[in-house]
């Protein structure tokens, strides 16, 4: 297959609006019934719904996988053809035991629910995987998005126990056999070839999009939520899942590291003191957001310890309208990480005409370009160079703004995202089996 499904969008890249037929697509919701536990999967399957729902095609069906235990979110996608919702027992219970499980379980849910699909209208069935787990032989072509690697970029993290290591083998297993594995990023691409040795033939390249509320315009409500926050005119914003993935250690170093130039009389203090004077205190300040009660509770003592804790205001999780206000607000977003096949907030923070100081982790290279410094992972004084800079260079930060601003003149929108995954499906699906 050629065209965007396979080689993935580039910026400025038009998206062809010739829809594959139809197919029944069995789908796991259960993303979506505990978005806190995997906020970035239930994100995904939020945006790609939604794209789909607002343009329905003929023969296009679904039939979706719901833990029985946990409200059915699918009520809000009304033009979607849903032609059943199966219940699964809670087996989250099990932690890692799930990714054992789970194949087992999916196999035949997945089964009856493409069972002749074909008397609906359908050109036949595929199974949609975005959740961790996939089914298992269940006769129907899989398609797995894969959104995230660090189970195996960081299995120091992901694989500590027996029963996690034995989940992700098996879940690598079933992905090399899967009929196609999206991939967000050129990067992703590569790591899942070098460590999942999934067939390059299998892969495809589909990016995502930003949420809809993060545009250039929504800094025009910033100013209520710096209110709320107590933020002033100048601010950082650091976003996104507090876990492994996550570099927070060599963020806080970063700030230790300019605090203590401010309490210094240096060249560095000095230079960085006047050119930030006139639009707020130094050393720079970052608003964490998202942070859960626990999270935040070891993050001030984390934060404490390097003498920072003065640096971090908590800002708890937002609607996008307001968390795409705080971020069009900022100076810039700083997103230092280990791992990330996505590149979701420095996407959307460009998408709001925010530069972005990051990691060169994953497919941020490829996403933020000249819009943003990138600094090698874990390197606390390069992090700290990069804020400095972005923070007190006035001619910089315009220059990286605007290159924010052009990549967001692409426009991708879930849209194109949902576009590209449908001819997929139509690439992928086959009859379902006649049982």
């Amino acid at each position: 297959m050629t065209g965007p499904a396979r080689s993935g969008w580039r910026p400025g890249q038009a998206v062809a609006r010739t829809e594959a037929a139809g197919v029944r697509v069995v789908m796991d919701l259960r993303p979506l019934q505990r978005p806190d536990a995997a906020p970035l999967t239930a994100a995904y399957l939020d945006g790609l719904l939604t794209a789909l729902d607002a343009n329905p095609i003929d023969g296009e069906s679904f039939a979706f996988l719901l833990a029985l235990d946990l409200d059915d979110p699918s009520g809000r996608w009304t033009n979607l053809e849903v032609v059943g919702r199966r219940l699964l027992p809670p087996t989250r219970v099990l932690r890692a035991g799930a990714l054992t499980v789970d194949p087992f379980l999916l196999r035949g849910a997945s089964v009856g629910a493409a069972w002749r699909s074909e008397r609906g209208g359908s050109a036949g069935a595929v199974y949609h995987a975005a959740a961790g787990a996939l089914p298992i032989a269940s006769g129907i072509p899989v398609v797995a998005a894969l959104l995230d690697l660090a189970p195996w970029l960081l299995p120091e993290e992901w694989q500590r126990g027996r029963a996690a290591r034995f989940g992700q083998r098996v879940r690598a297993r079933l992905l090399r056999d899967a009929a196609a594995v999206i991939v967000p990023s050129r990067s992703a691409a590569v790591d899942a070839r070098r460590l999942l040795h999934v067939r390059p033939a299998a892969l495809r390249t589909v990016p995502l999009a930003p949420r809809p509320a993060f545009r250039p315009g929504a800094a025009v409500d910033a100013g209520p939520e710096r209110e709320r926050l107590g933020l002033g005119e100048r601010y950082m914003v650091f976003a996104g899942r507090f876990d492994a993935r996550q570099d927070l250690p060599t963020l806080l170093e970063a700030l230790g590291t300019l605090a203590a130039e401010a309490s210094a009389s240096s060249p560095a203090r000095s230079t960085a003191a006047s050119a930030s004077s006139a639009a707020g205190a130094w050393p720079p300040r970052v608003c964490l957001v998202g942070a859960s009660p626990d999270d935040r509770a070891s993050i001030a003592r984390a934060a404490a310890a390097a003498g920072v804790a003065d640096a971090i205001v908590y800002a708890p999780a937002l609607p996008d309208d307001r968390l795409a206000a705080l971020v069009a607000g900022a100076r810039f977003v700083v997103h230092p990480v280990r791992s990330d096949a996505t590149g979701t907030v420095a996407m959307e923070a460009l998408a709001a005409g925010v530069p972005v100081v990051a990691s060169a982790v994953g497919a941020l290279p490829e996403i933020i370009g000249p819009a943003g410094i990138l600094v090698e992972p874990g390197d606390s004084r390069r992090l700290a160079t990069a804020i400095r800079a972005a923070w007190s260079d006035d001619a910089l930060r315009a220059t990286m703004a605007a290159a924010a601003a052009e990549r967001a003149m692409a426009g991708r929108t879930w849209a194109d995202v949902a576009y590209e995954t449908r001819a997929i499906w139509a690439a992928a699906a086959r009859p379902s089996p006649m049982i």
